[in-house]
């Protein structure tokens, strides 16, 4: 199986947030529709640097983690999330690390 963990800022720019309502209703209508089979959704805290010297960021995310058999269409299903979220919520980018793994359900 793959595994997917995708990584979703909550900030959106030029002001506003992802509420959990505006997530909930995200995850409904296009990762549950992508993920039928089922995912797992984890709250964080991401970080990094900005332009600014020794400037730096914090952001809540929300975390996406889905195991899923590798098939041709796969690629696309996990596009369709990320490229749907930088739309409907002003986002730059969405970020994803992908890895094999033995799994069963």
């Amino acid at each position: 199986m793959l595994v997917a963990e995708l990584f979703f800022g909550r900030t959106i720019k030029g002001g506003g947030f992802v509420t959990e309502a505006l997530w909930e209703k995200f995850l409904r209508e296009v990762i549950t529709t992508n993920f039928p089979d089922g995912y797992t959704v984890f709250d964080g805290v991401g970080g990094w640097r900005t332009a600014e010297p020794g400037g730096t960021a914090r952001d809540p995310t929300k975390i996406l983690l889905v195991a899923a058999k590798r098939s041709p269409e796969l690629p696309g299903r996990l596009s369709a999330v990320m490229d749907a979220y930088k739309v409907r919520f002003r986002q730059q980018s969405v970020g994803i690390i992908t890895r094999d793994s033995c799994a069963a359900f």
